[in-house]
């Protein structure tokens, strides 16, 4: 019996340690990426290519971060981004929620049609819509110069609106947030309504502040999609001081040439804003992420 058991027991410690050596060997492999771009930010133009590789730099300087924000203006850019991703979050934050609260709690005609097709939805490619977008971005009627009929001027192409509007509720933010208000009791929405509150304060005052969770896990999602977001702005926006920093890094790739240096120092300083948010909303993270998949 005590044989048995030991065999067991040292089953157990190997697979666990073949488990860990790999997990291990994989985080190394995804590392690499990230630290090689770190190095390179700091290694002199000579050193990034030498062969054998330099994974440890023995020279370092700044010259390339002092390059990434005298050659472009990177911190125009880097504000662009951010009131964005800011804007883009507060929109969908509000109307995320709003829309998954009445979809979770309210009983009304078509509630499981029309959350069907908002799960449609989020299987089309984004790219699939963008021309129809353009579209109606283009021919809004009385914005940009249009008239009545969408026609005479530019609508809302060539301004931060154009952006920031058609992600202002997307469809995850909806589904995210409605799978959340599903794990949250009906009783208190009950007791609320007996004492004659309206369902928006209902919203507000007794079931928003219990989403904390979620909302930062929302929050992050999408600040990160906000502020990574490179197609769509460069097709919207015209405007050289209305660029974004993904639309600026592409200024150190030209001529068929990317100058790796200064990319890989403003790579490494557009990550921060996505890495602070992170640290700062990580104890919420997880836990939004497992009550919002409970109920379905």
């Amino acid at each position: 019996m005590r044989a048995i058991e030991s065999q067991a027991k040292r089953q157990r410690i190997l697979t666990a340690s073949v488990f860990y050596i790999g997990a291990i060997l994989i985080a190394i492999v995804m590392f690499l990426p990230f630290y090689w771009s770190v190095m390179t930010s700091f290694k002199p133009d000579e050193d990034m290519f030498s062969m054998p590789i330099k994974w440890f730099p023995t020279d370092i300087t700044l010259e390339h971060y002092k390059k990434a924000f005298t050659t472009v203006p990177f911190g125009l850019y880097f504000w662009n981004s951010f009131f964005l991703a800011i804007t883009g979050v507060l929109l969908n934050l509000f109307f995320g929620s709003l829309s998954g609260y009445a979809f979770a709690k309210l009983k009304f005609k078509g509630n499981s049609g029309l959350f069907r097709v908002l799960l449609a939805a989020m299987m089309v490619p984004g790219i699939v819509t963008m021309i129809p977008s353009v579209y109606v971005l283009r021919h809004i009627p009385l914005m940009g110069g249009n008239d009545l009929f969408g026609s005479g001027g530019m609508g809302l192409m060539n301004s931060f609106w154009g952006i920031i509007l058609p992600g202002a509720s997307g469809t995850f933010a909806v589904f995210f947030m409605r799978q959340f208000f599903l794990t949250l009791p009906s009783d208190m929405m009950e007791m609320a309504r007996i004492e004659g509150c309206g369902e928006f304060k209902i919203f507000w005052r007794i079931y928003l502040p219990l989403t904390k969770p979620a909302l930062a896990t929302l929050s992050i999602f999408t600040f990160q999609a906000g502020w990574n977001s490179f197609l769509w702005p460069m097709i919207v926006l015209n405007d050289p001081k209305k660029a974004t920093i993904q639309m600026g890094l592409q200024a150190f790739s030209f001529n068929f040439q990317t100058d790796y240096g200064p990319m890989m120092a403003g790579a490494l300083v557009a990550i921060l804003p996505i890495l602070v948010l992170f640290l700062a909303l990580q104890r919420y993270f997880i836990q939004g992420i497992a009550f919002s998949g409970i109920k379905g």
